[in-house]
């Protein structure tokens, strides 16, 4: 494959996490573009075979210089036929790209929490067998399933936590983690889980960081299942 993975980071300590460990170990060539240290948005998509986004403190309606020209390289991806996949903010950049709508969630959903795979072929199609897994969460908006996509995953605190378009592929939820991503945010986002401490849907770090070792292990795992899903779309050369 001569063509890389384009992964956008939109904030330094929103990285790709075990995205990258996954490419590395499968030969899959990619470049970094941190929209926050003020990378430009490429102009033309057929320079990559895939475009990833990962997630971020930042709203998709907050008035930021590189979102329209990020939706409109989400578009074009996909009127191309080129592989999108997005976390969290991610996620919400694809729903809008897309003619879906992005707003508050009902609740805050911070720490682990089980998501649960739908029962149809298309979430077949992305999860196998798997009815249910332990993802990783922080969020305070969420997406609707645009037209034409098919819903995934939904959670007890957010009825839409990923959908899928063809070979492209949107989650609320993070399956990117590490442990040192885990510890970094909540050591940055500590303000935040305190005066969210009260949201069913948020646990304190205590409970977030407990097995930390092995939560991740997991997740990781899952995550290269669903890396490697998304994968099989991406095109070479």
């Amino acid at each position: 494959m001569s063509r890389p993975v384009a992964i956008f980071r939109h904030a330094r300590s929103e990285g790709p996490g075990h995205l990258a460990a996954f490419l590395d170990a499968r030969g899959i060539p990619w470049r970094l573009i941190r929209i926050d240290a003020g990378d430009a948005v490429p102009a033309c998509v057929r320079e990559y075979a895939g475009l990833v986004f990962m997630g971020g403190p930042m709203s998709v309606h907050d008035d930021l210089p590189w979102i329209a020209p990020v939706l409109a390289l989400i578009r074009g991806a996909v009127g191309a036929g080129i592989p999108v996949l997005g976390h969290c903010l991610g996620g919400q950049l694809m729903a809008r790209a897309l003619d879906g709508t992005v707003g508050p969630n009902p609740v805050k959903e911070i720490g682990w929490g089980e998501v649960t795979v739908a029962g149809s072929d298309q979430a077949r199609l992305w999860f196998g067998d798997v009815q249910h897994f332990t993802a990783f969460h922080w969020h305070g908006e969420t997406f609707s399933v645009p037209p034409g996509a098919s819903p995934l995953l939904s959670s007890a605190h957010c009825p839409h936590q990923a959908f899928a378009i063809g070979p492209h592929l949107a989650l609320q939820c993070h399956v990117e983690m590490t442990a040192a991503m885990v510890e970094a945010w909540c050591r940055l986002g500590a303000k935040e889980l305190r005066e969210a401490a009260a949201s069913p849907g948020v646990q304190p770090a205590a409970e977030i960081l407990r097995d930390l070792p092995a939560r991740v292990a997991a997740l990781n795992a899952r995550a290269a299942a669903i890396y490697d899903r998304w994968a099989e779309g991406l095109r070479g050369g």
